[in-house]
């Protein structure tokens, strides 16, 4: 085979940071939690015994709410583990969670921010994550609930994140659509982005970069791009065909066929009757190297599939000798 299919199984992202429901405390009581829990954070990381907040009430009097200064320095020493790469601009208590963490949003001077729950070691969960798994869940069950998530400005632009990883990735198209599709078996985050008016890709950013898949490519390995129309193929296909034996083509339908030490190999109908098909060999820039006519490619990668080819005439009998 050409392409080895996609073996690996995407993982659906599920996140269950859950600060305690609102509806089973007291606003007053609710407030308290989230005092004591900014205490206890402040000074386990702090070393020191804050004099401003004290856990619990003093004298008949709730004890002060942890300043705004002390959330972010709390939040600040939490992501140093959790985010190493996270310069903390701005964070903000959420609440505690039934198993007696805490849970802190931060922003970053670059990139989303996150969700950090004190663990030991700390955890964060990547803002724009929660927010599509929050989206699809709702989108299932209106009434679900989807755990804590973001709102500091920056940690909820899906698009304009997914976009700014785009650009990153030195994808040069204008983005109209994007989302979080899930997680490979290394734990990967993958997300689509749709193209306006041409072929959307998948991306991947591992230690070493981002990495980038066409639309074409995800189809021919099983995987789906609903982002991306088969117009919009057609449309990147063409843009490929003018200065080649091609060039008349007017493409319809595509296909990613495989690839081999040569090069990519791409199926295409041309509309038009009586238009016959193509096979395309491109190399990794997707200049055509060949074209090769249907009619003549039975023997590159199984043929054509698209385009139906006539067979080839038979060669004439010879008539009996007199």
């Amino acid at each position: 085979m050409f392409i080895r299919l996609l073996s690996t199984a995407l993982a659906a992202i599920t996140l269950t940071l859950a600060a305690a429901p609102a509806s089973a405390q007291t606003p007053g009581a609710a407030q308290e939690q989230r005092d004591r829990a900014a205490v206890r954070e402040t000074e386990r990381v702090t070393g020191q015994t804050s004099r401003n907040i004290t856990p619990g009430r003093r004298n008949g009097r709730r004890a002060a709410a942890p300043t705004a200064e002390q959330i972010l320095e709390t939040a600040r020493a939490q992501a140093a583990i959790a985010l190493p790469d996270c310069q903390v601009t701005n964070a903000r208590l959420l609440g505690e969670t039934p198993a007696n963490t805490s849970l802190y949003e931060v922003s970053c001077a670059a990139g989303v921010g996150s969700i950090i729950e004190t663990k030991t070691p700390p955890t964060a969960s990547d803002c724009i994550v929660l927010a599509v798994s929050a989206q699809t869940v709702r989108a299932a069950d209106p009434a679900a609930e989807v755990g804590s998530q973001c709102e500091l400005a920056g940690n909820t632009d899906v698009l304009g994140t997914i976009s700014g990883y785009a650009k990153q990735a030195s994808i040069p198209c204008t983005i109209d659509q994007a989302t979080v599709r899930g997680a490979d078996s290394a734990g990967l985050i993958i997300y689509e982005i749709g193209c306006q008016g041409l072929d959307g890709y998948w991306l991947k950013k591992a230690a070493d970069g981002w990495s980038k898949t066409p639309c074409l490519q995800v189809l021919a390995e099983n995987g789906t791009c609903p982002f991306t129309t088969p117009q919009e193929q057609a449309a990147t296909i063409q843009a490929w065909l003018p200065d080649t034996n091609a060039s008349d083509c007017v493409v319809g339908q595509s296909r990613l066929m495989g690839k081999n030490a040569n090069g990519m190999f791409y199926e295409v109908t041309c509309t038009g009757e009586g238009s016959d098909g193509f096979i395309l060999r491109t190399n990794t820039e997707n200049v055509i190297q060949q074209v090769y006519a249907c009619s003549i490619a039975s023997q590159i990668g199984g043929g054509c599939k698209l385009t139906t080819t006539a067979p080839a005439a038979a060669a004439p009998e010879t008539p009996p000798a007199a």
